[in-house]
């Protein structure tokens, strides 16, 4: 997964970043750092450049979400390729939740048939590349709980991402 180019823009809770593959599939999208920049990691070896269509459509999304509109990023293309087997499962998974909806880690290891596996569902989600676009701020912990959350701001970006969706736990209970 290696980014050939990146943009950064502005969005309802700062700036972020997206980086992007020769193939204009996306390899890391960046929420803001605590300082309101976007981390920029896996932009390292990247130029910076001006969107593709298909990048382009993907910040567009990312911005609406952001601004409270329920967006589905399910059909922006991700570059999965060098990732482990198992966390590209979750987050396939994870991309088929709804704007607005929750699952728990143990709901979504009992759809890979792997009902044991909560603790890895969670650690692939914890080192998810991609987040908004595979929604991890939507998968919680046991009985509701918010479980943790790797972007800056923790939990309470989790919260506030949620909160921004108007979810729901398990499609039926408001959140908040």
């Amino acid at each position: 997964m290696k980014a050939t180019s990146f943009a950064s823009f502005e969005t309802a809770i700062g700036r972020c970043g997206i980086a992007w593959n020769e193939h204009e599939a996306v390899v890391a999208v960046r929420l803001p750092a605590l300082d309101g920049a976007p981390r920029s990691r896996s932009f390292a070896s990247a130029g910076e450049a001006v969107p593709p269509p298909a990048v382009a459509a993907a910040i567009d999304g990312i911005v609406a979400l952001l601004q409270g509109q329920a967006r589905d990023l399910a059909e922006v293309p991700l570059d999965m390729q060098d990732l482990p087997a198992f966390d590209r499962r979750v987050y396939e998974l994870a991309r088929r939740i709804a704007p607005g909806h929750t699952l728990t880690y143990g709901e979504l290891a009992r759809q890979l048939g792997e009902p044991g596996a909560a603790r890895r569902v969670g650690q692939a989600l914890g080192r998810n590349p991609f987040p908004l676009v595979v929604p991890c701020h939507r998968v919680l912990a046991a009985g509701g709980q918010t479980g943790g959350f790797s972007a800056p701001g923790g939990v309470e970006t989790k919260l506030r991402l949620l909160a921004i969706e108007g979810a729901t736990l398990n499609g039926t209970l408001p959140l908040f």
